[in-house]
């Protein structure tokens, strides 16, 4: 038996879709049009103050309109996000029938807080019995320690590191794991099977959640994808870079394109199959 390898052909053609938190300040249906304009596969809509962004019909016309398809929703779980659609359990759940009314089977959505105790102590029960009623994935993404003085304060219940936790599926976030300071790569692979989705971004490890255009930090973005087209991994990659300092015309556009491009080249690696002799 050799040890020889060869590359075979990877048919197996992993999404690339573009967060509408990308294009922020911008509209949601300037996430759409971009989206068109740059060849994005797709787009992850993010949950808002922003009335179209909770509007199931007015994002299927925007899907229609641009020829792409919504590929998950991240509900609205962010700090910032806190007063729309009420209670924690009921922002997961209108996430959850969103996606069903847009054709989408994924959503994302943060660990809870340390102060939502009664959510967070049931949260992973109470997910996977939302995701089996609604038939979606449920994705919960890697956050980071808070640091206040120089100390970590804990801000995520049960943890913001989704290894170990009890859940079925996972996003994993580039620059969350940057300014947390953990190993992408090992993380992807440890996580296995339960890896869902992924944020396509970077970060340079400051501490700050930077959400850079990736290879313009320290995470091992390149490596990460690589394994996961060689691995035949099933699900969806979506660019969420930071493009709110672009100050002239064009620039936001140049930066996601540049992510796009970034996410073909890594994601084009042939597969590899062993030689008998």
């Amino acid at each position: 038996m050799s040890t020889d390898v060869e590359p075979v052909a990877n048919n197996h053609q992993i999404p690339v879709a573009l967060s509408s938190a990308s294009v922020y300040p911008l509209s949601v249906h300037d996430a759409f049009a971009v989206a068109q304009d740059l060849g994005y596969d797709g787009v992850e809509v993010m949950v808002t103050n922003n009335a179209v962004s909770q509007n199931s019909d007015a994002l299927v016309q925007l899907s229609h309109r641009y020829n792409q398809q919504i590929v998950s929703i991240h509900a609205p779980t962010l700090l910032l996000t806190q007063q729309v659609w009420g209670a924690a359990w009921n922002k997961i759940e209108r996430s959850c029938q969103m996606a069903r009314e847009v054709g989408c089977d994924t959503v994302v959505v943060h660990p809870p807080f340390r102060w939502q105790s009664n959510y967070a102590e049931n949260f992973a029960e109470g997910v996977r019995e939302i995701a089996a009623m609604y038939q979606v994935h449920i994705a919960v993404e890697n956050m980071y320690p808070w640091r206040v003085r120089g100390r970590e304060a804990v801000a995520y219940l049960p943890h913001w590191d989704p290894l170990g936790q009890d859940y079925d599926d996972v996003t994993w976030d580039f620059s969350h794991a940057a300014t947390a300071g953990a190993n992408s790569l090992e993380a992807v692979q440890a996580l296995g099977s339960k890896l869902r989705h992924v944020h396509l971004t970077d970060g340079s490890g400051s501490g700050k959640d930077e959400h850079l255009v990736p290879g313009n930090g320290t995470q091992q973005c390149a490596d990460v994808l690589q394994h996961l087209a060689s691995s035949g991994w099933g699900g969806v990659v979506v660019a969420e870079i930071s493009t709110r300092k672009a100050k002239v015309a064009g620039e936001r556009e140049e930066m996601l394109a540049e992510t796009l491009s970034f996410a073909r080249q890594h994601l084009s690696v042939p597969l590899v199959r062993s030689m008998e002799a």
